[in-house]
């Protein structure tokens, strides 16, 4: 509270605390920040090359391997009711 009473004493009609959350929230939300760059652009591949190998060890060794492939790949990519939700992974323009 001290800091935004700070910030209205500043201003130059001197807000009153409403009138004072009301612009910083108003500021705020015209405020664009910029994409938080990957710093570590191998650190999806190597998630996903250790999701594989842990599903891996649990899937059925006597399935055929493409029903292993299958499997794998539907666990990694994630339920399809949930692929929506993800917000790491581009829209889906078709299903």
């Amino acid at each position: 509270m001290a800091a935004l009473d700070a910030w209205a004493a500043q201003q130059s009609d001197g807000p009153n605390r409403s009138e004072a959350i009301r612009r910083l929230v108003e500021l705020g939300l015209k405020v664009r920040m910029p994409a938080r760059p990957d710093t570590q652009p191998g650190r999806k591949l190597r998630a996903q090359e250790l999701a594989t190998k842990a599903i891996e060890k649990i899937i059925d060794p006597a399935a055929p391997p493409e029903e292993r492939a299958q499997r794998t790949r539907r666990l990694t990519k994630g339920p399809l009711e949930f692929r929506d939700a993800r917000v790491d992974r581009p829209k889906a323009t078709g299903k």
